[in-house]
């Protein structure tokens, strides 16, 4: 990957920030910056009217949603629903540690919402901001980063100008990928040899807002609750976690023997299930960037660090980046500094380096130990997790975790 020479001439448009990436994490930042006395640009490589819907779901946790109240985002969200209480499994235990919202203040510890549905809104939210621009659909071939400017160019040709290029653009980020070329700077991934298939289901009792996380010796298997459709009928999202190769995936199934697969992961309460709509099916993996800034550059959410979505937490991590640079932004306006100098965007990676590599860490342990089949490790998750039961710190600690709540 070159670095681009600077486009002759002026550039097509000028802004103060450019976000490159049109997924949840850049529309989010998009809405958010929006607020200030700022232009901001984001470009978007897909088209919104010709992209497939997303079939996953988010849980947007208690710290999470704040974010989105503050960016306009949440009045837009139709359905949303709350998890009220979380149980953790193990194999064929009972119930092995349990969060409860009473236990929390009567706080719910976060929310199930369909990510079109939360996409759907960003792109409402942004219509009523005049000082934001949608650029879609529009590739991005390049970069030239100046002293008081940074250049990107443009899939048709043109380019636009910025004092601040942000990298929202996914865990194979070409943002982060041009800073890896032209900076010596690292990124340290992996895969897990796992996917995450998932679907929505339809089952005979109420879920009664509570989130399900069992391990079992095959892969983590997650229920979230969701929203009751239209017609009244009971629905949660469902992420299979599986290892091995392709052809022995639950892709690979009939639907019916899909729905066996369900029944038998299920508690009994949810009473009969079955599929809603299709299956989906995505590979796992961990990518961390050594280092989140560049002159005039800075990475955020899965261009910075993409994670195992054992804990449910990847994007409220993300918005926890997204949230800190805001935060910078607007005390840079109102104090006339630069907001793209070297005191920002150092500031910005110490406040965010920390709290990305602990979860990093504790993602990437949780996935070792729980998808671990040996009978010694089993005993010792049971043990642990009893511990953590019983010990009233620790659990309000995991607890503060699970909600996002800082």
């Amino acid at each position: 990957m070159k670095a681009q020479k600077k486009p002759a001439g002026k550039t097509d448009k000028k802004y103060d920030v450019v976000i490159v990436g049109g997924g949840l994490a850049g529309l989010s930042l998009a809405c958010l910056l929006g607020r200030h006395d700022i232009t901001v640009g984001c470009i978007d490589q897909a088209d919104p009217k010709t992209k497939p819907k997303d079939l996953r779901t988010t849980a947007i946790s208690y710290g999470s949603r704040k974010v989105l109240e503050r960016a306009g985002v949440w009045n837009h969200i139709q359905d949303a629903c709350p998890i009220k209480d979380i149980q953790i499994l193990d194999g064929r235990s009972s119930v092995l540690l349990e969060f409860l919202s009473e236990q929390a203040d009567e706080k719910d510890f976060g929310w199930i919402v369909d990510n079109h549905d939360l996409k759907t809104a960003m792109a409402a939210q942004l219509k009523t901001l005049k000082n934001v621009t949608h650029i879609a659909p529009m590739g991005v071939t390049g970069f030239e980063v100046e002293e008081d400017s940074g250049f990107v160019k443009l899939s048709d040709g043109s380019a636009v100008e910025a004092r601040l290029i942000v990298g929202a653009d996914g865990r194979s980020s070409f943002v982060r990928g041009f800073m890896e070329e032209q900076y010596g700077m690292r990124t340290r991934q992996w895969s897990y040899h796992q996917r995450a298939v998932i679907c929505m289901t339809e089952h005979e009792h109420p879920h009664n807002y509570a989130a399900v996380e069992h391990f079992w010796p095959e892969g983590p298997f997650a229920i979230l609750p969701f929203t009751d459709d239209s017609k009244g009928v009971h629905r949660s999202a469902v992420v299979f976690t599986e290892h091995g190769p392709e052809k022995t995936s639950l892709m690979k199934m009939s639907d019916e023997e899909f729905e066996l697969a369900l029944a038998a992961r299920f508690p009994e309460h949810y009473g009969d299930v079955k599929l809603s709509g299709t299956r989906a099916a995505y590979p796992l993996n961990l990518v961390h960037a050594e280092k989140y800034t560049a002159p005039r550059m800075v990475l955020v959410a899965d261009a910075a660090h993409g994670i195992h979505p054992i804990a449910g937490q990847g994007l409220n991590l993300g918005f926890r980046d997204l949230d800190c640079l805001d935060q910078l932004i607007e005390q840079a306006l109102r104090t006339g500094e630069d907001i793209a100098s070297s005191a920002i965007l150092k500031t910005y990676e110490q406040k965010r380096r920390p709290d990305n590599m602990a979860m990093v860490a504790m993602t990437d342990g949780l996935n070792r130990l729980f998808s671990n089949a040996s009978p010694t490790v089993s005993l010792l998750r049971k043990v642990g997790l009893k511990m953590v039961s019983r010990i009233n710190p620790a659990k309000r600690f995991f607890m503060r975790q699970a909600m996002g709540d800082r």
